[in-house]
């Protein structure tokens, strides 16, 4: 049979050791991806079968019958499901923007060698460890049009301030709530975005400043090229949990006023544990499904395209 140890006893035969370790890992795997893939494919599944059933809590504990498209087309129909899409748009797109480009900002800073940075490190993270429910409940009552602190130091600088304040103004409503999740997770991009820094060899730098790159040239030339792996994924990280925001717009807005700062998520919250729709929810749903797959994939085609792996 050969050395002693170079073949186990299998459940049905001999098993070489090297065919044994190929396998370990897939194998050590293997429960937690089929947990993974339960936890995932189980919810899809369940919500396409009942879009296409008429389903309402608040008539039956049963789908009722099957109604086809019907749901699909009443999510466009009966909820105000444009408004939010390009609510979630907005807020996700120029929330993702102003998050990177702040925190690419402070990364550069924290980079320097400048006295204090290292406590600057310790205070920058305290803001991402708060809930967004606690974050958004601090900032109800500093954005309060009567005894908020923010409203008052504005007036007193001069800035107008809507009467019935920024959270109560259909125009600065969903503005508050993008300023509010900013100021939660611009030093998130920081932190991230400054470990990137530090991983950038001192070598390239040297190189390019001997073949005369200095200031933004070596920023937009060495620095940020180097970043633009770790900085892709961050975005698209950071997209995806904006894409998704109900928190802040709930304790903020309510989805408020009227229907200026839904989002996609707070329309599925209203629809689906408000109103008892299971069917147009499920339908609502997938269509968001779809919608951030359909981004997603072109980000990352454009982004990583000519990239060689």
């Amino acid at each position: 049979m050969g050395r002693p140890g170079k073949f186990l006893l299998g459940g049905s035969g001999l098993l070489n050791r090297s065919t044994v370790n190929k396998r370990l890992p897939y194998i050590l795997l293997a429960p937690s991806v089929i947990i993974l893939l339960a936890l995932i494919l189980y919810p899809l599944g369940f919500a396409l079968r009942n879009s296409f059933w008429f389903w309402n809590l608040q008539t039956s504990p049963m789908p009722l019958y099957h109604s086809g498209w019907d749901n699909f087309r009443m999510v466009f129909l009966v909820t105000p499901f444009s408004e939010a899409l390009k609510n979630t748009l907005l807020l996700a797109g120029l929330g993702t923007f102003a998050q990177f480009w702040l925190g690419m900002g402070i990364a550069l800073l924290l980079h320097t060698h400048l006295r204090g940075m290292g406590l600057m490190r310790a205070v920058l993270i305290m803001p991402t460890t708060l809930a967004p429910v606690v974050a958004g409940f601090l900032f109800r009552y500093l954005l309060e049009p009567k005894g908020g602190i923010l409203p008052w130091l504005l007036k007193g600088l001069g800035v107008p301030v809507p009467p019935q304040g920024f959270l109560g103004n259909a125009g600065t409503a969903l503005f508050s709530i993008g300023l509010v999740d900013t100021w939660q997770w611009t030093p998130f991009f920081a932190i991230v975005l400054y470990a990137g820094l530090l991983s950038i060899s001192e070598e390239i730098k040297e190189a390019a400043q001997v073949d005369g790159a200095s200031g933004w040239r070596m920023f937009w030339s060495v620095t940020l090229p180097l970043l633009r792996p770790i900085a892709a994924f961050l975005v698209m990280i950071r997209f995806m949990q904006l894409f998704n925001s109900f928190d802040l717009v709930y304790v903020l807005t309510n989805g408020g006023p009227g229907t200026a700062s839904r989002t996609l998520s707070f329309n599925l919250y209203r629809e689906g544990l408000v109103n008892y729709n299971i069917g147009l929810t499920a339908a609502m749903t997938w269509l968001v499904v779809i919608i951030v797959s359909i981004i997603i994939n072109l980000y990352l085609f454009f982004v990583f395209r000519k990239r060689e792996w």
